[in-house]
């Protein structure tokens, strides 16, 4: 049975670009915007709370970050701090979460008053705005949150989305704005790319957050200490756009770009190109080039590794011949399986936290997921999105993210070019005990042996 439609999670008022959760907390950051082209739409980093209400995963957005006419492309994610893309620097922003104050903790402190949803409001502050129906006249300094507001609030810096009333069909979380109490903090801005149609294409954080490494449209590969954000150094690694980056053990970084070349490296030395097809004969070097990148643990045994590549057609024809996947020995690099994968044009890739699960999403706007072992698809949905899918990331395996799947296998969300997040849930594969499948065949034999003796007495 094919799935049902996923739900709508969230809908930005720009379109999205990336997403990343937070490995430890029920939060999704999510980012893009309009650029800096003077077209009213606006750029932005959304932080979304996620939870489970009535059985449904849900979405609130907690903060909006605005970030000028800088949109977001790419981002990677390192317990609080975000490394964002945007255009040809990095930016490193520092966010923290507290806690709402209780309903009526502030009340008779400083002259205030109870404000919405618990929130203090200075005196004079108007709260005609809730709702979104009024513009805010509050006074510069208020320290609340327009619910939902189409307007900015004087002196507050925010311009929350408006909020979107009912819920959406089958299973489709609410989404609401929330006064939750998010700072985020600017650390430092980094040029990154120096192409003339320069553009950060690729960022990753390695395991302890220690370095940093960069790629772009110039295809140099930087790589930067980190917090420091030192450049240590700096190389050619492809001729032209470098598509994505991929960090393994011994800080081994792997390229992916768009001349035909897929490189591991140490440091600035080549260790291996890799070679997908050369077990394929009947595919040429240039018909295929590399898209995407990920390592992955390997379940049930923790000193495996693996690394998952994505192939898509070069050239665009008429009748669109498969896109493939492939599964690598993530410490030898040598090619354990390849699988074809649909003939949409993949554009981008994401793994579970246990490497269970790959997660696709394609330039037509559907989803899928595989499961790693065998590069078999588990789940698909056409045209899930209106228009190209920039990212997905699954919801991760700590002990909130477990809450989070209520029961579910797993959990993916998707965000497109369309403004909208979208959640893809994989439900529990049911299977049988062991000692049940052995009782139903003592039972089958059984059931035989009395059958034959009734259809013919004297069997015994």
């Amino acid at each position: 049975m094919a799935p049902r439609r996923p739900a709508e999670l969230y809908r930005a008022p720009f379109p999205l670009y990336t997403v990343r959760l937070h490995p430890q907390r029920p939060l999704a950051i999510t980012a893009g915007g309009g650029g800096a082209a003077k077209t009213g739409i606006r750029n932005g980093v959304h932080f979304l709370q996620l939870e489970q209400i009535g059985g449904q995963l849900s979405a609130s957005l907690l903060h909006s970050h605005d970030t000028e006419t800088r949109a977001t492309m790419t981002m990677a994610l390192a317990d609080d701090i975000i490394a964002a893309g945007q255009d040809a620097s990095c930016h490193i922003l520092r966010f923290r979460l507290q806690p709402p104050e209780p309903r009526g903790a502030s009340d008779g402190r400083n002259g205030e008053s109870p404000g919405v949803a618990g929130q203090g409001l200075r005196s004079g502050c108007s709260v005609g705005c809730f709702g979104g129906l009024l513009p805010c006249n509050s006074p510069p300094g208020c320290g609340a949150l327009c619910h939902g507001s189409l307007f900015p609030m004087a002196g507050s810096g925010e311009k929350g989305p408006r909020r979107r009333k009912g819920t959406s069909p089958a299973g489709q979380g609410e989404t609401q704005s929330q006064s939750g109490e998010v700072t985020v903090e600017s650390l430092h801005s980094v040029r990154t790319d120096f192409s003339p149609d320069a553009l950060q294409k690729a960022v990753r954080f390695n395991a302890d957050a220690s370095l940093l490494v960069t790629g772009g449209a110039d295809g140099f590969l930087r790589l930067w200490e980190f917090p420091s954000m030192k450049k240590t150094l700096e190389f050619k690694a492809h001729d032209g756009e470098i598509e994505d980056i991929a960090l393994g053990p011994d800080n081994k970084v792997v390229t992916a770009g768009r001349d035909f070349q897929c490189c591991v490296w140490q440091q600035d030395q080549l260790v291996t190109g890799l070679r997908w097809n050369e077990n394929l004969p009947g595919i040429p070097d240039k018909a295929y080039r590399y898209q995407a990148c990920r390592f992955g643990t390997v379940e049930d045994d923790a000193g495996a590794l693996r690394l998952y590549t994505v192939q898509v057609p070069h050239k665009r024809e008429r009748r669109p011949p498969p896109c493939y996947l492939t599964k690598w020995d993530g410490k030898s690099f040598l090619p354990l399986l390849t699988r074809p994968c649909g003939s949409e044009v993949i554009s981008c890739l994401s793994v579970s936290d246990s490497g269970t699960f790959l997660g696709l999403g394609t330039v037509t706007g559907s989803v899928a997921i595989h499961i790693a072992f065998s590069l078999q698809r588990l789940y698909y949905v056409k045209e899930a999105h209106g228009i190209v899918v920039t990212d997905v990331a699954f919801v991760p395996e700590s002990r909130g993210g477990r809450e989070l799947l209520a029961g579910n296998e797993a959990a993916l969300l998707s965000v497109a070019v369309d403004s909208r997040c979208k959640l893809h849930l994989l439900p529990s594969r049911r299977s049988l005990p062991v000692w049940l499948l052995l009782l139903l065949c003592a039972g089958l034999i059984v059931a035989t042996i009395l059958l034959l003796q009734l259809a013919f007495p004297g069997f015994l």
